[in-house]
């Protein structure tokens, strides 16, 4: 069920980073004012992607290849399947968070409302792209 459940909020994970990444990159060529609107798309998409988070540490550490991994690293490093699951993808996604955090911290800071649209756009684009680059996409896309 866990496992479930962490696909099913990627879903929305990679939705909410798209449309937040789009968002800042709309606000910077359109040369909008950072509104409300768009401090609330940052913010949901920073707490979904934390929620993510818990979600994922729950699964990883009741996950048969985290029981693998403890029983026979060296098998499961050997795998580019099993590693991919054991090692990549969560260091990854803990790096994409790191960077979606640091990208709400670093946006608060700046006055102009292009600077907290860059901010968005460099932070959390570059977290999308490596959610993407680490999505197990054979055993994502069967839900």
């Amino acid at each position: 069920m866990m496992k479930d459940i962490h696909s099913y909020w990627a879903y929305l994970v990679v939705l909410m980073l798209v449309f937040a990444v789009y968002n800042a990159v709309t606000g910077i060529s359109k040369k909008r004012e950072f509104t409300d609107k768009d401090l609330r798309i940052g913010l949901f998409t920073l707490i979904v992607s934390h929620i993510q988070l818990l979600i994922g540490l729950g699964w990883y550490f009741m996950s048969p290849v985290y029981k693998a991994l403890k029983a026979d690293s060296s098998s499961v490093m050997g795998n580019s399947a099993s590693r991919l699951l054991a090692l990549e993808h969560p260091l990854m996604m803990l790096i994409a968070i790191v960077l979606i955090t640091i990208g709400w911290s670093k946006h608060k800071k700046k006055t102009e409302d292009n600077a907290k649209f860059k901010t968005f756009a460099v932070f959390y684009g570059i977290a999308l792209l490596l959610v993407l680059s680490r999505i197990p996409w054979n055993q994502w896309l069967q839900f």
